[in-house]
């Protein structure tokens, strides 16, 4: 079996921690040694995180941050540069669905705001990462199922995660010359609010838990840098919808 490689000592950036998958990615990458940075949109939404990782041993920093905002996104990676001198590990995880609607009462407000977040928010922080990150570093975006299976009512959310592994895949294309991993994570249904948006009496139990998708993650950042997977899958395609 290959070496396990230690996370203890790197910097990880998660983008939508205060819950769900995000904040159960926070949870694990702390058990795993290493400092994080978590944020989310408003700093009210961060207090249930900040006081579970404030049981661990972890550097932390928790700072709010509008991924569809350029003035957020540049002030939170100025913060980041001043205190450390890279990133090794980005999550662009940060994402919204939208109540369902076909395509022709969807108003273009609700679909700017779920390109601008899904989309548009992982691009723009992963340029603001990218100065600060060197070879060996990860960058793993939270994609879903919605990424390769449409869903009727959802073309807003289908189109940002279509359009979201489309940059994921060309993105691998670009930093595999330097040294940098790109996993596109592509998880079933989870457990997470997100349903609550579209769809509220969904079946929770039948759904992966948070925590195993992050467990799932931390498996692949463990492994040797030279490893070459570029998804990560679980649970069935077409999740319980």
């Amino acid at each position: 079996m290959p070496e396990r490689q230690s996370l203890t000592g790197k910097l990880a950036v998660i983008t939508g921690a205060s819950r769900g998958i995000g904040l159960a990615l926070a949870e694990a990458l702390a058990r795993e040694g290493c400092d994080l940075i978590i944020t989310a949109r408003k700093t009210a939404s961060l207090t249930d995180a900040v006081r579970q990782l404030s049981a661990s041993k972890c550097q932390f920093n928790a700072i709010a941050c509008d991924v569809r905002n350029p003035a957020d996104i540049q002030n939170l990676f100025e913060t980041i540069r001043k205190r450390y001198s890279t990133v090794d590990i980005l999550v662009n995880n940060a994402g919204i669905a939208h109540s369902l609607a076909p395509v022709e009462e969807l108003p273009l407000q609700i679909w700017k705001e779920v390109i601008d977040t899904n989309l548009t928010g992982t691009f723009l922080c992963t340029q603001a990462a990218l100065p600060l990150m060197r070879a060996g570093g990860t960058i793993v975006n939270n994609l879903s199922v919605a990424a390769l299976q449409p869903f009727e009512g959802m073309a807003a959310y289908n189109a940002s995660k279509y359009g979201a592994l489309g940059f994921t895949n060309v993105l691998r294309q670009e930093l595999r010359k330097k040294g940098i991993r790109v996993l596109a994570l592509i998880p079933g249904a989870t457990d997470t609010a997100i349903w609550n948006q579209f769809w509220p009496e969904a079946p929770h139990e039948k759904m992966l838990s948070p925590e195993t998708v992050a467990e799932a993650v931390v498996h692949v950042l463990t492994l040797p840098e030279n490893a070459t997977i570029e998804e990560i899958r679980l649970g069935p395609t077409a999740g319980v919808l």
